[in-house]
């Protein structure tokens, strides 16, 4: 099945951004990273939230790397962050960012989150890529230390995307829906269930979104044209999930 593409990246007559959207977990970079290049240049993403950057020996050039060849520049995290990472198109002005470590949990692995705001078509946007716990109760406090954090950015709209280590309606991924869009929820399109690659069986990835912005799509890009099965097979255990979103213009 081929399926319908989502609104290519543009700024609308009213001044309004349409924004491409991906969110990733990539696990170091260790299964095909020729199939994962593949994959994300198909996308054709403007916003690529990361999740288990290379962390260790040589993570800055391996993200620049990975940069490079979708054609994409690094904004942000990696092993500062913990893992997750910020990737965007030239389309984007860098406002600011900044790696937060969050509180560590005896015996858990350190998590973080890597956050930007950026201009696209002269409109704020706060950006926010993250990778919750896999114990229940930390992965709970972290979906609210995601919220404030979006809430401390200083900005009228904002995304956050990531692994939640949850499927809807658990705990932790009902308190990021409670306070923000589910894209997926909002307007499905492609496919629902992001792991394993191989066999998805689980939503455990989300891309999710402010009120004020639309929704124009939102899933696993199976289908799209580009976008190869085996790729998707391949490149990392999880299956990305692409939105298109439509930012309001600036205000006068």
């Amino acid at each position: 099945m081929v399926l319908t593409p989502l609104p290519d990246s543009r700024t609308e007559p009213d001044g309004s951004a349409v924004v491409r959207v991906l969110s990733y977990n990539i696990r170091s970079m260790r299964d095909d990273p020729g199939a994962l290049v593949r994959v994300i240049g198909a996308c054709a993403p403007d916003l690529v939230f990361i999740q288990e950057a290379p962390r260790f020996f040589r993570w800055r050039k391996r993200a620049a790397w990975l940069a490079a060849r979708t054609d994409l520049v690094v904004l942000g995290g990696g092993a500062t962050a913990a893992g997750p990472l910020l990737l965007c198109s030239l389309r984007a002005t860098v406002e600011r960012t900044e790696d937060v470590l969050l509180p560590l949990t005896p015996g858990q692995h350190r998590r973080g989150l890597a956050t930007s705001v950026v201009r696209i078509a002269g409109t704020r946007i706060g950006l926010l890529s993250f990778h919750l716990s896999l114990q229940r109760e930390e992965r709970l406090a972290q979906a609210g230390a995601v919220l404030e954090r979006m809430d401390a950015m200083g900005v009228e709209h904002a995304v956050a995307a990531g692994d939640l280590n949850d499927v809807p309606p658990g705990g932790a991924f009902a308190r990021l829906a409670g306070g923000l869009q589910d894209c997926w929820t909002v307007r499905p399109w492609g496919g629902e269930h992001t792991y394993p690659a191989s066999r998805p069986e689980r939503r455990i990835d989300a891309v999710f979104a402010t009120p004020g912005i639309e929704v124009l799509g939102c899933g696993v890009p199976a289908g799209l044209p580009g976008v190869a099965d085996a790729d998707l097979r391949t490149a990392t255990d999880h299956l990305p999930v692409l939105a298109a979103l439509r930012v309001p213009a600036l205000k006068p």
